[in-house]
């Protein structure tokens, strides 16, 4: 394992009788790294998760997290990672201090200590007003907050967190992002973030992992999973024009370099691995007399990357 990699899975695999939840997988994250764990339910994201963690064991392979493999030595493990599950319990009838206070001491700190990083943390995750609060009163957003605050009171290395934002609203999903990504970047803490909200996961990771049926179908930045499905310079281009006729539209999908085209009430969207498609669109366009109202040309996104992979994972 290599001094910069604070979990490492080789060959991790797992069954249930006949059925293979995690399918030879083979993964390192990096130290300070927020890496997305990315893939639909039922994907196996959760199983390899309570893997690295020593709550499972695998049928195949190991896991190594902070120098530590998790299967012999799943107690040194835990001491090195933090673990937000998706959902997130708590003492109702104690207050949010109370609940940080408890966690403190079971992490070995003195009261004092705790009750110093708890109200650190607190503010931090933006709760100090709910400090005295009984944790049965916190909304899921607070909840979720308040889980953060309770992972970081032991000082992790490594934070793994399950579907994080689930049943969250718009604007507390936002905070609860930003949140994380600044505690990585500020205290050099390594995330592993599982969701299977693709525009989340573009937000805050460094790199993201694709994982379809137990497969880890491929892994890296958005910008060289683009590069690796659609060449250095995969584009959407989006255009309303009137009238687009099938004849248009045939000639578009013609051109060299264009993978799929919609048309859809005027509207058309092209995906394409030239940048050079967007000229000779719109002369095709143009030569043809159509009124253009909108247009517009942006790179491929998580979203299509994302099902270009689903559509060949679901095909094996």
């Amino acid at each position: 394992m290599r001094l910069n990699e604070i979990i490492k899975l080789k060959g991790l695999t797992k069954k249930y009788g006949e059925k293979i939840a995690v399918d030879n997988l083979s993964l390192s994250i990096r130290k300070g790294e927020v890496f997305g764990l990315l893939g639909p339910n039922g994907a196996g994201k959760s199983t390899t998760i309570l893997m690295i963690l020593g709550l499972s064991e695998p049928t195949q392979g190991s896991v190594q997290v902070c120098g530590f493999d998790s299967t012999r030595y799943s107690i040194d493990v835990k001491k090195k990672v933090g673990y937000l599950p998706d959902q997130v319990g708590f003492y109702e009838n104690r207050t949010g201090l109370e609940n940080l206070l408890l966690t403190a001491t079971l992490n070995g700190q003195t009261r004092e200590r705790g009750k110093q990083r708890a109200l650190e943390l607190l503010e931090q995750v933006g709760l100090t007003y709910a400090a005295n609060q009984k944790a049965g009163t916190y909304s899921r957003g607070m909840k979720q907050r308040l889980g953060l605050a309770d992972v970081l009171i032991k000082d992790p290395e490594v934070i793994i967190l399950d579907e994080p934002t689930l049943g969250i609203d718009p604007k507390g999903v936002q905070e609860l992002l930003r949140l994380i990504r600044q505690l990585s970047k500020e205290h050099g803490i390594t995330v592993l973030l599982s969701s299977h909200h693709l525009h989340q996961v573009q937000q805050i990771c460094d790199r993201v992992g694709l994982f379809v049926k137990g497969k880890l179908l491929a892994e890296g930045t958005v910008d060289s999973l683009a590069q690796q499905i659609l060449g250095e310079n995969g584009h959407q281009i989006k255009i309303k024009a009137s009238p687009l006729t099938e004849e248009i539209v045939g000639q578009i999908r013609k051109l060299a370099g264009v993978d799929r085209v919609e048309h859809e009430d005027g509207e058309m969207s092209i995906w394409s691995r030239k940048d050079t498609t967007l000229q000779h669109v719109l002369e095709i366009v143009l030569s043809s007399g159509c009124q253009v109202s909108s247009l517009s040309q942006e790179k491929i996104g998580l979203d299509e990357i994302y099902q270009r992979y689903f559509e060949g994972g679901e095909q094996e």
